[in-house]
């Protein structure tokens, strides 16, 4: 597979995969300014040149938007095959080239964000755990860090220790999101347009910062919903899924 990296250079003209549209859609507009300020702190977006959802992003663990303790280790923030471009080996072509570069980089080893089985948003733990992840630790409701050590030697890496039982003291619907998923642009405005059609209270917090997002209340904050105080999910809600989680809460 012909991989192209993205840069300065050629960041304007390539699609970043996971939201392949027009370069003035807010999607993409919000997901290439976040890309842009990471490039220069080590973060590397991989992908296939052709077009698709087809690429890996990391970045040093020290500089991950995610509330992780794993000093001298390489992060994956994301990491999607799809559609067409699955079942040609180009995912194990990627997940080497991240370790390759990893290792070039005098890195410990690789983490990664998962879960017990495939949900969305989050890495297939079967398909990392076949490639020799471990699971290194767990945060409710279902979230697992997995690490791949390049030695014996190396402290397992952590989730800090906020995240294990998160937990709000707020009312109501209440959402941290980051602009780390291109996503959030696009359909954290049409949940805060339903709350408000519906008139329940609702309150979205961009995390805009890494400190930020390293103290944020949920193992995965690109997108972290609470409701009274209890975290609900890591799933972007379209408007149809958002307004039945609210009629179900209204039931009981």
């Amino acid at each position: 597979m012909e991989m192209v990296k993205l840069t300065h250079e050629n960041l304007e003209q390539e699609h970043i995969c996971c939201a392949i549209s027009g370069s003035k859609d807010p999607q993409v507009l919000s997901k290439k300014a976040w890309l842009s300020d990471r490039l220069d702190e080590g973060l590397v977006f991989l992908k296939s040149v052709e077009r698709g959802k087809c690429f890996i992003e990391y970045i040093p663990a020290e500089y991950a938007w995610v509330p992780i303790a794993a000093d001298g280790f390489m992060h994956i923030n994301c990491f999607w095959v799809s559609g067409s471009l699955k079942g040609h080996g180009y995912g194990c072509e990627l997940l080497e080239a991240c370790i390759e570069d990893a290792k070039a980089k005098g890195k410990k080893g690789i983490t990664v964000i998962s879960s017990p089985k495939k949900m969305a948003f989050l890495s297939d733990p079967k398909f990392l755990s076949k490639r020799g992840f471990q699971v290194a630790d767990t945060a409710e409701p279902y979230f697992t860090l997995l690490y791949l050590p390049f030695s014996e030697d190396v402290t397992v890496p952590k989730f800090k220790e906020h995240v294990k039982k998160p937990c709000i003291s707020e009312d109501g619907y209440v959402l941290y999101y980051t602009a780390g998923c291109p996503f959030t642009a696009k359909y954290v405005p049409v949940i805060e347009e339903c709350a408000a059609k519906e008139g329940v209270p609702f309150q979205s917090i961009k995390i805009d910062s890494r400190e930020k997002a390293q103290a944020a209340p949920a193992a995965w904050n690109n997108y972290a919903l609470f409701y009274n105080g209890e975290y609900v999910t890591n799933e972007i809600l379209s408007e149809k899924k958002f307004y039945a989680m609210i009629e179900k809460n209204r039931e009981q």
